[in-house]
Formats: structure tokens, C-alpha cells, sequence
């Protein structure tokens, strides 16, 4: 019989829920989201996208396939989506003491203990996803013995993308073609599908000039937080159009490419996370089911009359892409690298490519 220690999660409209503690003992704050994916947790929690967030899972049953090891191939994690969990805690209604598969090591709440990471369960997660949609995402809290334990934490009070992107150039030289790949919080997915298309891949901080790199292709990565902390990077890609090289961007960089082309970003109520969001290719029936991590969306009507929008979600008909209308310029904001996720829109990868 497992006897979680009492504690609370606290909402920033004063709302208190009652549950039980996994993983760390401590107090934290931050934004509270939803993500309503069946699997892939690992994946999830791993994801620097998440950084400053405490994240509700609205599948009811979490950890019953423990945690892989942290097994790498060629310096790259084979599992994980970045070196540590960026969650800030973690809620979910049924908490998994006991876990079963073939890959596993350990359980979540094993893995949230070394990682210092503390998790609430045993309380209605349904409720609170419903409160969510309802009022929009909320920084809240989760406590032991009194309220002001911590402070409420705002991820959009700081840079979170220098927080989580690399501080060195990082080079995977595995072909002749060069892509740049700038770092604004990437999913290891990302680094393993571009190298499976054998690039000489180099990786580099959000910040860094890459225009002084002789380059063949730009790739601009996913990434937490607001976008507009980010506006030397946005200088940068305005530079690279200048060369009509190809560029493609994912999540974050999607936003930046659209700054860069004169678009304004704006913060949904409650944003996309899950595994199964629908979006349109733009003037078609084509459809694709994809995975997304994002609070902030494209406002496409600032575009460059040389632009146009390339996807849409299905759901809330929000802005899912851009693209050039001549030039090899587009960029994406759910996530083709998927991990966790299906797989349907890989394509991109090669097609990138194709185009260097």
C-alpha cells in the first residue's frame, strides 16, 4: 500500500486541489498546461519546449511503463528529448507505483527523484483541463504545508530559449550537405532525423550569427516560451532570406520565421498539446494528424503579401504554417519529428533536403 504524502496544487484564481505527492518532495510553481496525449511521457517531460511549465496529463493512468535507460548512440540520447526533464512538476489523476515493459529501468517516480522534479496526483485532472479550457492557462503551484511555501512563477518573465539552447557549436558531420541548425530548445528527434538524411548538421546557440557560416540549408528549431525575447535571432533569418538558401522552421521557428516576414505572434487561451491535433494543408483537403507543443500562435494577417498560410489547425482554425510564395522559405508549428506522436508528417525532413 503506497501512501502518497499529502499536497496541493494551487491555482492562481485561488481554486485548491487535494492530492498526494510522487517523485520530489518540494514545493514549485510555474504555468499550468494540459497535454492530452495516451503515451509518451519520457518523451514529454524531456521536451525543452516545456521548460517553466507544470504539466497536466488528461490520461488518467501515467507511469505504468516506467522509464527507459539513458542509453545514447553516437553522444545522442536514444530515448529522451533533451539531457534532463524541463517540466517543473507534473499532475496527473492516477499515479503508476508499479510499472511493466521490456525497456524500462525505472519508474517515473524513481526518474522525477533524481531529476528533483515533484508530481500531485490522485486528484480529477478532468476537472482541471476543463477549468483550463475554460480560463486559459494559469500559473499555479504546488505546496505541502503553506501557501506561500513559493512564489508563483511566470515562464514568460524570462528568456527561456537562452535558458535551454545549447552554448557551443555542436557539429554532426555525417554528409556533405551543411545545415545549420539553430538551437532554440531542440528535440533530440530533430538532430536524429536530420542526421538520418546525412547532412553535415551544425548546431548552434539561438543567438549566433550562423550568416557568417557557409552554409546549404537553415533549420530553425522548436522552443519554449515567448517569441519576442528572440528578436536577434529573427535579425539573423532576415539576413539569411537575403540569400534565398532554403530554410525551414518547426514550433519556435515558426514563430521567428513569421516575425521575420512581418507577422505578429500572439498567446492562445490555452494553446496545443497532445499527440493528436488535425491540421489542413491551406487550400486543399489534405489532412494530417500531428503532435504539438505550443501557447502561442501566428496572427498571419501582418504577413508579407509575399507570404501565405501553409497549414491550419482543424480544430480552432489557427495558423499551423507559413510558407513563401517563391521562395524556399516555410516553416511549421506542430511537430514532424513527432517522438512522442505519429509519424505522418516525416516527409518534411526529406523534403528539406531534397531542396538543398
Amino acid at each position: 500500500m503506497y501512501r502518497g504524502k499529502p499536497v496541493r496544487l494551487i491555482l492562481e484564481n485561488g481554486m485548491i486541489f487535494q492530492g498526494k505527492s510522487f517523485g520530489a518532495e518540494k514545493a514549485t510553481s510555474g504555468e499550468v498546461v494540459f497535454n492530452t496525449a495516451m503515451v509518451g511521457y519520457p518523451e514529454s517531460l524531456t521536451d525543452p519546449s516545456y521548460e517553466g511549465q507544470i504539466l497536466t496529463f488528461t490520461y488518467p493512468i501515467i507511469g505504468n511503463y516506467g522509464v527507459p535507460p539513458n542509453s545514447e548512440t553516437n553522444g545522442i540520447s536514444d530515448f529522451f528529448e533533451s539531457d534532463r526533464i524541463h517540466a517543473r512538476g507534473i499532475i496527473v489523476q492516477d499515479y503508476s507505483h508499479e510499472y511493466s515493459h521490456w525497456n524500462a529501468t525505472k519508474s517515473l517516480g524513481d526518474w522525477m527523484q533524481e531529476e528533483n522534479i515533484p508530481g500531485i496526483y490522485g486528484i480529477d485532472t478532468r476537472m482541471l483541463t476543463k477549468i483550463l479550457r475554460d480560463k486559459g492557462s494559469m500559473l499555479g503551484k504546488i505546496v505541502y504545508d503553506e501557501e506561500n511555501e513559493v512564489e508563483y512563477y511566470d515562464p514568460s518573465s524570462e528568456n527561456l530559449v537562452d535558458k535551454v539552447s545549447c552554448k557551443e557549436i555542436i557539429e554532426y558531420n555525417y554528409g556533405e550537405k551543411k545545415v545549420v541548425l539553430v538551437d532554440c530548445g531542440v528535440k533530440l528527434n530533430i538532430v536524429r532525423e536530420l542526421i538520418k538524411q546525412k547532412v553535415n548538421l551544425i548546431r548552434v546557440p539561438w543567438d549566433y550569427d550562423f550568416n557568417q557560416i557557409d552554409y546549404d540549408g537553415l533549420f530553425i528549431s522548436n522552443g519554449p516560451g515567448n517569441p519576442d525575447y528572440c528578436e536577434i535571432t529573427v535579425d539573423h533569418i532576415r539576413k539569411a532570406m537575403k540569400l534565398d538558401k532554403s530554410i525551414f522552421g518547426i514550433g519556435m521557428g515558426n514563430y521567428l520565421l513569421a516575425k521575420a516576414a512581418g507577422a505578429k505572434i500572439y498567446k492562445m487561451k490555452y494553446g496545443h498539446r497532445g499527440l493528436n491535433q488535425p491540421v489542413r494543408k491551406a487550400g486543399t483537403n489534405v489532412c494530417y494528424i500531428t503532435s504539438q507543443n505550443h501557447g502561442y500562435a501566428v496572427d498571419q494577417d501582418f504577413l508579407d503579401d509575399d507570404w501565405e498560410s501553409y497549414f491550419v489547425n482543424m480544430n480552432d482554425g489557427t495558423n499551423e504554417g507559413i510558407r513563401h510564395k517563391t521562395k524556399p522559405f516555410y516553416s511549421v508549428q506542430f511537430h514532424p519529428e513527432a517522438a512522442a506522436g505519429p509519424t505522418d508528417t516525416l516527409f518534411f525532413f526529406q523534403d528539406f533536403v531534397k531542396m538543398l
